[in-house]
């Protein structure tokens, strides 16, 4: 199964923990200090916010996958798309290890793929595509 993945940056990470929990009828299935996530069914979204980018509002959207076939699917389709895909392969991000690649559609608007492989105590780091360098951020330091 394919689910709808959208990260929100958000300035007072409680005050929109209860707004989220209020819109989507649930309290979050993973919350920290920086950071909370739902796994809903209706609709299917993993849907994210973070109080630790400095950009507000929506980070990124993306696809998540449930296994490595699904990935390779996903894959192909951002091939076929025409666009540049940056692998950034297994990481450490937002307490989950993944294996992800970022690409960007004709406007700029970041779309991550991913497999979660497991959960991370640590939000985890990145790689600033850009720089080259590693960053203490993860998802939104990607460029495309």
């Amino acid at each position: 199964m394919k689910r709808l993945h959208v990260h929100v940056g958000v300035a007072d990470l409680d005050q929109s923990i209860r707004f989220y929990s209020a819109l989507f009828g649930a309290g979050p299935t993973m919350a920290k200090p920086d950071y909370a996530k739902w796994m809903l069914e209706d609709p299917s979204v993993n849907f994210a916010i973070s109080a630790n980018n400095a950009h507000k509002g929506i980070e990124h959207l993306g696809i998540q996958v449930d296994d490595q076939v699904e990935l390779a699917e996903v894959y192909s389709r951002l091939e076929a798309a025409g666009r540049p895909r940056v692998e950034e392969g297994c990481t450490t991000c937002c307490y989950a290890k993944s294996e992800k690649s970022w690409v960007a559609d004709p406007d700029g608007v970041l779309w991550e793929t991913f497999h979660t492989t497991g959960s991370s105590t640590v939000y985890g780091r990145s790689i600033d595509l850009v720089a080259g360098a590693e960053t203490d951020a993860c998802c939104g330091k990607v460029a495309a």
